[in-house]
């Protein structure tokens, strides 16, 4: 994973996002809507809805919000029901994609999808196509703009708390989990008083696709035109910026 930096990648996509700040709470929303589906609306007891809670509040989502989407998922509230589903395709040149929707109208979704694709030089595939070319696995990012925290420290601490791998990238360190670890190693760092600028459990690329300049800016398209879908999740891609 060295020398491939997802850090890059996750800033100029919040940096989009900032944008776009009228869709952060829907997206907020869905995730909370998930993860209180999946493990119950217990914030003591289901770590991935308080982690979704706490990137909605740093968000200034409103409580009333947060507590509407647990309800409507744990059956307290009637309200839509959402569903999740992977996409799986290609963009320019060959780059490896994977998008992950949640929606409550799989017909729209799916038509906006493919529309996306088509229109920006790329093309679905089945399931399976490329999500080989990925690895599931807890992802943390600690910043360090103003080179304050020590690399060795900061490296046996994540090692230590069950880390696999650790990238030390320009301004930021890079924290690979397996899934299973991911909320302890969390967990653990936050107790050693590290602010975790991000953290999730996302997709990896075993490989990176470079292109042109011309196809990488026709790839970036079709992932703003995918990111302008308000049920899309999250995109992924294995391409690697030439900036």
């Amino acid at each position: 994973m060295a020398g491939h930096s997802k850090w890059k990648n996750i800033q100029k996509r919040k940096n989009a996002q900032d944008a776009k700040k009228g869709k952060i709470f829907m997206r907020h929303a869905k995730d909370i809507y998930i993860a209180a589906k999946s493990g119950g609306g217990d914030l003591d007891t289901n770590a991935a809805l308080r982690t979704a809670v706490e990137k909605a509040k740093a968000d200034n989502m409103p409580n009333d919000n947060i507590e509407r989407n647990i309800k409507k998922a744990t059956g307290t509230l009637d309200g839509a029901t959402y569903e999740e589903i992977t996409y799986e395709g290609y963009g320019p040149g060959g780059v490896a994609v994977i998008v992950n929707v949640l929606t409550d109208n799989k017909n729209r979704t799916a038509a906006e999808i493919r529309h996306a694709f088509k229109k920006n030089g790329g093309n679905l595939g089945e399931n399976g196509s490329v999500s080989f070319m990925f690895d599931r696995k807890g992802y943390i990012v600690i910043e360090n703009e103003d080179g304050s925290i020590d690399e060795d420290t900061m490296t046996l601490d994540a090692l230590e708390a069950g880390a696999e791998d650790v990238n030390v990238e320009e301004g930021a360190y890079e924290i690979f989990t397996s899934p299973e670890d991911f909320q302890n190693v969390v967990s653990y760092l936050e107790e050693q008083s590290y602010n975790l600028a991000d953290s999730e459990i996302t997709l990896i690329p075993q490989n990176y696709n470079s292109l042109s300049p011309e196809d990488e800016a026709k790839m970036m398209k079709l992932v703003d035109a995918l990111e302008e879908s308000e049920d899309v999740q999250d995109v992924h891609h294995n391409l690697e910026s030439n900036e």
